[in-house]
């Protein structure tokens, strides 16, 4: 009647309800929709209560905290001792870090390094012998139970003359 049309009324209705201003609650078959003003401001008291317990909380827990730094400082005055020791700290450290890019650039003498290559060769070893070992099973196999030869066979598997076994 009004030129208004029902799916835009809808679709506001709906982002009221989306956004918390409008409550929205289905009886029956009927949608019924209702906002009081004493509702808003009683959402906005509880996020503002919850927000000042949460500042008390943190003041409490800075206040320990500066109390604990207090303490810690008190445990350690400023000494001549005490700079130097620290001093001599730094200069460790710096040190540390000097030989572990030294070990760094001697990556290869590492001895974590070259047991890992000793095992990587053993394993490698292991594999060549059970593979010759299969080729040769699979050369006896085939010699057997064919009309092949020796040579015709390696040359189907292109093995050449210099293969030999491992064992």
């Amino acid at each position: 009647m009004k030129g208004i049309v029902s799916q835009s009324v809808k679709e506001v209705v709906q982002s009221l309800v989306d956004d918390g201003l409008v409550q929205y609650d289905k009886i029956g078959s009927s949608n019924f929709f209702w906002s009081f003003p004493s509702q808003q401001g009683a959402l906005v008291q509880t996020k503002l209560n919850t927000a000042q317990e949460m500042q008390r909380g943190l003041r409490e827990q800075l206040t320990e905290l500066r109390a604990a730094i207090a303490a810690e400082k008190a445990d350690r005055p400023e000494s001549v001792e005490r700079n130097s020791t620290l001093e001599k700290l730094s200069g460790l450290k710096k040190d540390l870090e000097g030989m572990e890019e030294e070990l760094q650039n001697y990556g290869a003498c590492d001895p974590v390094k070259i047991q890992e290559k000793k095992r990587a060769v053993v394993l490698a070893k292991e594999a060549a012998i059970r593979w010759t070992d299969n080729y040769s099973c699979l050369k006896g196999y085939v010699l057997a139970n064919s009309q092949v030869t020796a040579q015709d066979l390696r040359a189907y598997l292109e093995i050449g003359d210099d293969y030999e076994d491992l064992y």
